[in-house]
């Protein structure tokens, strides 16, 4: 079997990303009222390891990916960039031939998204994306699992993006084709998404719409997202906030969405920047079921690869 890597949504076929939504939900519903630490009935990864790789901090991957293993029955390895010779000492496709005789699989937080792909092109074993400067397949794939939880049916659904055109939001552009949504993207004209996933998604027969103002973007929606106005690295913060204030999520916008409209959110948050604490702490918001079900995605991730 060809090595499964997880590295873009863009790069699945629709078939597998369905198969991968649907085995989350059976794994999620079949352990519910079990104790976390309890693995799960046939433990599918029993003898496996999956080494995690950090370059960026971590508090959503790094626990949701090491309980996904242990309720798969496998095992991690965690090591952080200031641990390794990644990158510096040791060049990332010697790093790639040396992991991929230690371990099953490995998961990369990187800095550069063109590290996670020189990994994977050089291993021998499944490399899985937790998230680089350009994407973050992982967190949109807990996102749609969040989203059909709660009722909405995802072709045919409108989804609105506000903020900064980031490497969440490019995952998210990537999701439209192959899942049957809409996205509409409102930023302000010099955070818009990059030309390169703009062509991603048109190639493949997403529809995408691109907006000036959060209103417009939010006219309709069922789903409203939002992400941090100042990321990890980020040196201009107050260029930013001026920037991106327009475009915060409250009240007001989410009134223009579709009655009953949904708020997503992959944390962490800044209330009163990006997201009013009424959005984000309301009846609307799915922000900590969406971060519970990083665990349930990733662990249907995990299998796929590993044809597990």
């Amino acid at each position: 079997m060809a090595i499964r890597h997880f590295t873009d949504i863009w790069k699945l076929q629709a078939e597998d990303l369905r198969g991968i939504l649907d085995q989350a939900h059976q794994m999620k519903a079949a352990r519910a009222g079990w104790p976390r630490g309890r693995p799960d009935a046939g433990a599918a990864l029993s003898g496996h390891s999956l080494a995690m790789l950090f370059e960026k901090n971590s508090t959503r991957t790094r626990f949701s990916f090491d309980m996904a293993m242990r309720q798969l029955g496998g095992e991690t390895l965690i090591a952080a960039a200031s641990e390794m010779q990644l990158g510096r000492g040791e060049s990332v496709e010697d790093t790639a031939r040396v992991l991929s005789r230690y371990v099953d699989a490995v998961m990369i937080r990187a800095n550069r998204h063109e590290d996670i792909e020189t990994f994977a092109e050089v291993a021998t074993i499944p490399v899985i994306n937790g998230l680089s400067d350009r994407s973050h397949p992982c967190q949109i794939m807990a996102d749609l699992l969040t989203l059909e939880e709660h009722g909405v049916t995802l072709k045919g659904a409108r989804l609105a993006w506000v903020g900064d055109g980031n490497n969440v939001c490019a995952s998210f552009m990537h999701a439209a084709a192959p899942f049957g949504f809409s996205l509409a993207v409102g930023t302000p004209t010099d955070y818009q998404p990059a030309d390169w996933d703009v062509d991603i998604i048109t190639h493949q027969g997403g529809q995408i719409e691109q907006f000036s103002s959060a209103e417009a973007a939010v006219d309709g929606a069922d789903v409203v997202i939002a992400d941090t106005f100042i990321s990890m690295g980020d040196a201009d913060a107050s260029q930013r906030l001026a920037d991106l204030g327009p475009f915060r999520v409250d009240e007001a916008l989410m009134a223009k969405a579709a009655p009953g409209a949904k708020f997503l959110h992959c944390l962490p948050a800044h209330r009163g920047e990006e997201v009013s604490a009424e959005v984000i702490d309301g009846p609307r918001s799915l922000v900590f079921d969406e971060a519970e079900n990083r665990l349930h995605a990733q662990k249907a991730v995990l299998r796929w690869c590993l044809g597990l």
